[in-house]
């Protein structure tokens, strides 16, 4: 099984900025992809970038140009820089690992609150 461990994430006021990193440990794969959610209350969770393990980005418009992910293959670490936080990005943010096959794992969440 996959264990993801998710740290970052916290209380910053808007314009500020925030890094999270999600770990992978167990019996993980090669070719995989990792990325970031996000659900806000009262919000389906939504996607906010994930990146395959080859490299290829995928960022939520929402976000493009404010936010950068990227991943380290070694340490199977997948890490998410965001700037200018605004408060509409307020969340719990969810570690997501997919690797296909029906092998779709889930952190356990951290919150990230941006006051305005």
């Amino acid at each position: 099984q996959v264990q993801l461990v998710e740290s970052g994430g916290g209380l910053v006021q808007a314009g500020g900025s925030l890094s999270l990193s999600c770990a992978a440990s167990g019996r993980t794969f090669s070719i995989n992809t990792m990325g970031w959610y996000r659900q806000a209350p009262g919000k389906q969770r939504e996607l906010v970038a994930a990146i395959t393990s080859g490299g290829s980005p995928n960022i939520a418009d929402s976000v493009k140009g404010r936010f950068t992910i990227s991943r380290d293959n070694a340490k199977n670490t997948v890490y998410l820089k965001m700037n200018s936080l605004r408060p509409e990005d307020t969340a719990v943010y969810y570690c997501n690992y997919n690797r296909g096959y029906g092998l779709d794992i889930w952190g356990q969440g951290t919150q990230v609150t941006v006051s305005s």
